[in-house]
């Protein structure tokens, strides 16, 4: 049969010095004659209508998927056919870790060599212009994993895969909250979610600093954490969080100011949110670094203190905030 003779160029068009496979991409919702096209103008095929018959006579015709695929040099066309149908392609990925800030975030995408960037350079109101969001900026929105794309996708579909996962977990997790939380809305817990993110050390401990933080909600008392002071120096922090850092008045300044700070500070797990919402049933309102990765939970300025001399003040530099 004449799909069974090599079609695939002896080689490679990536100019390789020792190729082994040769590239094509077939773009998406293209019918089968769009596909014999497609494949005659990269050099597979010049016979449309054999890729045609071929398509058909393996019962593959409506099963070809599209994207980027690597063919072996000297592949067959019943073989390149089959392979299309089991969508046998080059797929990339882009991956969002849980505590990433926005900036972080927008640089992974800016960077990634095979994402087509459409969003480089766009401030944070245009972005969210793209993907019809009304937020006060896009910290927070875009839920942590891994996502899996076809070279050339366009960046922006990264984006818009990652803020409607986050709307959904968001969404379930707002769904779950109990009676009586001081959480006034979901773009509080979002908030509240990315600050327990960046506090925790152990996952385990994610309901029990959650609880530190609704209840002094609760009492009207600063939260006074460190994180939310460090995003509102921005991308210049130079990992040093300093005493003067904490008397610097701006809006994501928890010590000096009482509340939520006015947008979330990095992007949220699920296991963060679900805490958000279900918090540890604690009367806890303060905690310490034990320096293990663990923390040590007070319900008592005195034994807040305490723990504050057992675990940081002997082993921190004077000009160091030491606790929450």
């Amino acid at each position: 049969m004449l799909f069974l003779w090599p079609v695939v160029p002896s080689a490679s068009n990536d100019g390789d010095v020792n190729p082994t496979s040769y590239k094509a991409k077939i773009a998406p919702q293209s019918g089968i004659s769009a596909i014999s096209r497609q494949l005659s103008e990269q050099g597979i095929s010049s016979n449309r209508f054999i890729v045609q018959m071929a398509a058909r006579a393996l019962f593959v015709s409506t099963k070809l998927k599209p994207g980027t695929y690597l063919f072996p040099l000297r592949a067959s066309l019943g073989s390149i056919l089959l392979q299309m149908a089991r969508g046998d392609r080059v797929r990339e990925s882009i991956t969002i870790i849980p505590g990433m800030t926005i900036w972080q975030v927008r640089n992974l995408v800016d960077k990634h060599p095979s994402l087509i960037h459409q969003t480089k350079g766009l401030s944070s109101k245009e972005l969210l212009q793209m993907l019809n969001l009304t937020y006060p900026n896009d910290e927070g929105l875009f839920f942590p994993d891994t996502y899996i794309f076809d070279p050339d996708d366009a960046d922006i579909a990264i984006y818009r895969r990652a803020s409607q996962a986050m709307q959904k977990q968001l969404s379930q997790a707002w769904g779950s909250r109990p009676q009586g939380t001081p959480l006034k809305t979901p773009y509080e817990l979002l908030t509240l979610a990315s600050i327990i993110e960046k506090e925790t050390g152990r996952a385990s401990e994610r309901p029990l600093v959650a609880a530190v933080f609704i209840n002094r909600l609760n009492l009207q008392m600063p939260l006074q954490t460190d994180p939310t002071v460090i995003y509102g120096i921005g991308p210049q922090f130079d990992g040093n969080l300093r005493k003067a850092d904490l008397r610097k008045d701006s809006p994501y300044n928890t010590y000096m100011r009482k509340g939520l700070p006015p947008t979330p500070i990095a992007m949220p797990s699920k296991e963060s949110l679900f805490a958000a919402v279900n918090p540890a049933q604690t009367n806890a309102i303060y905690f310490v670094a034990r320096g293990d990765g663990s923390s040590h939970f007070s319900r008592t300025l005195k034994e807040h203190e305490s723990a504050v001399d057992q675990y940081q003040r002997k082993r921190k530099p004077s000009n160091q905030p030491s606790s929450q």
